[in-house]
């Protein structure tokens, strides 16, 4: 073959090729810039947050070992149904939203962070996921110097994870702990946290970060029920002999059972849909 046409072929063939890679390029591109399919909302928080279908050792039954205690957030997925989330339109803009819930039981702002539960979050974090916040519980436990943050440490790290949040162009919020069944005085359910329900609201405020009041919107629910209805339907007081994982019975008014757990999560989407409300004015 001559020269000269074997060098022209060879040519057209190195620009079929450029032109075939600049093309999968684009399409990368391109299909990079879409938009995601879901939105992905994490929790991250302690007991009364975490699903415990999950969170539990490997190769026990959680309907024989531990149900029916509940976290809220084992709850919250049915609650951004494609109906539900157009109540939601001005914080969720996708057409569907996955709760991934890696709340665990025990741990504070700080032991959620020392244990690399925070990095694994971050790690997997995009624009406009939603990082909902609720810690509390544990770490105002002061007899307990495995958990326990003062209130400086506490506000500390809520900071971080807030502002790690943003760094990913995804949306923190930040909960008010969830209330205790204690201390009921004349019918009312009165605030057990103290600095620690104050805290959150501080760093909120300051940092221009949206805030549910959780705290708050849990005691007038539950004085509403009346005590005697929430002792026994939605925190863990349970009679002997009627589930497999407490034969001894459980007197727990910290933790929930299905219909607390439930409530609870209706009382933290009620209030994102108050957020969304304020976003739209």
């Amino acid at each position: 073959m001559d020269i000269k046409i074997l060098t022209y072929c060879l040519a057209i063939l190195c620009l079929l090729n450029f032109s075939s890679c600049n093309s999968n390029k684009q399409q990368e591109n391109t299909e990079e810039e879409k938009e995601p399919a879901f939105t992905t909302i994490y929790l991250i928080g302690d007991s009364t947050m975490t699903d415990y279908t999950i969170d539990y050792d490997i190769g026990k039954d959680y309907m024989k070992t531990r149900y029916p205690k509940t976290g809220w957030g084992q709850v919250f997925q049915p609650f951004l149904s494609s109906d539900s989330l157009k109540q939601l339109t001005n914080l969720i803009k996708t057409d569907s939203a996955l709760v991934d819930d890696r709340a665990k039981g025990g741990r504070s702002t700080r032991t959620f962070f020392q244990e690399g539960r925070w990095r694994a979050v971050f790690e997997n974090l995009k624009k406009d996921d939603i990082v909902i916040m609720q810690f509390g519980h544990n770490d105002a436990s002061k007899d307990q110097t495995d958990r326990y943050v003062n209130i400086e440490g506490y506000k500390e790290f809520l900071r971080l994870y807030v502002s790690q949040t943003r760094e990913k162009g995804a949306i923190p919020i930040i909960l008010t702990p969830v209330a205790r069944n204690y201390p009921w005085k004349d019918g009312v359910l009165n605030d057990v946290h103290g600095d620690y329900d104050k805290a959150p609201k501080d760093v909120a405020k300051e940092l221009q970060v949206m805030l549910i009041d959780l705290n708050k919107k849990s005691r007038d629910f539950f004085t509403k029920k009346g005590q005697p209805f929430v002792t026994e339907n939605y925190f863990m007081n349970l009679p002997a002999n009627k589930y497999e994982a407490y034969p001894k019975g459980q007197k727990d008014n910290t933790h929930f059972q299905p219909k607390g757990a439930i409530e609870i999560a209706r009382l933290v989407y009620e209030g994102l849909q108050e957020l969304s409300s304020v976003i739209e004015n």
